[in-house]
């Protein structure tokens, strides 16, 4: 994609405007089409949660998937993505509209996370899972601070729960803030046929680099 390519061509500033441009274009000229299905992070750990159980545990219903990118986490999952609107607040979705609400490598980009997350907790039926799948730093960026040496986009790090000032978020800590009732169901730094020495323009490798996170929201 040449929107890709630019990426290390252009500042960040710009490479973001043109990409939100590129995608809003190409909803207005393809109506109905939608994205084109891409295999990213989320189907590196398909085989991996079919085998555990987490479809069946965490997915019933209907969900939410967010800044999915052509890559949906399941087919009963609404893909939501930049054309669709701004992930901040999920406008036009009522609340409590979905069973599941789910994102993958999409709050590292987000200027407010925790504005962010205040949204998808909101679409989110009480009894529901809200889960989380974000680039973990050690696996992943192998580096402390900004900027990123793997995208211009990346606005912070993740851990799983402890952060590292000034750029490392936990991720418990950053659901809890945003939605201090939020039941920590699961939290589990998945690294599946990773091979750090690997490096390539869409990540480290074929394997998991990621934290995956689940938390409940709970019933009245």
């Amino acid at each position: 994609m040449i929107v890709t390519l630019l990426e290390g061509l252009l500042p960040a500033p710009w490479f973001f405007a043109l990409r939100v441009a590129y995608w809003r274009s190409r909803r207005r000229l393809f109506p109905g089409l939608g994205r084109t299905p891409r295999l990213r992070e989320t189907s590196k750990a398909h085989v991996r949660r079919s085998g555990e159980g987490f479809f069946l545990n965490y997915c019933a219903g209907r969900g939410l998937d967010v800044g999915y990118g052509g890559d949906l986490l399941c087919p009963n999952c609404k893909g939501w993505d930049i054309e669709d609107g701004d992930a901040h607040e999920l406008p036009g979705i009522p609340d409590e509209a979905y069973n599941f609400v789910y994102s993958s490598h999409v709050l590292e980009h987000l200027e407010d996370p925790v504005r962010a997350l205040r949204s998808w907790w909101r679409v989110l039926n009480h009894g529901g899972y809200l889960i989380l799948y974000l680039p973990h730093r050690d696996l992943y960026e192998g580096r402390r601070t900004l900027p990123s040496a793997r995208s211009k986009e990346h606005r912070r790090y993740f851990l799983p729960d402890r952060s590292d000032p000034p750029d490392t978020l936990s991720v418990e800590g950053l659901v809890h803030s945003a939605c201090p009732y939020a039941e920590l169901v699961a939290l589990r730094t998945c690294g599946r046929r990773h091979d750090p020495s690997a490096p390539s323009a869409e990540g480290p490798d074929d394997g998991e680099y990621s934290i995956e996170a689940v938390f409940r929201k709970p019933p009245f």
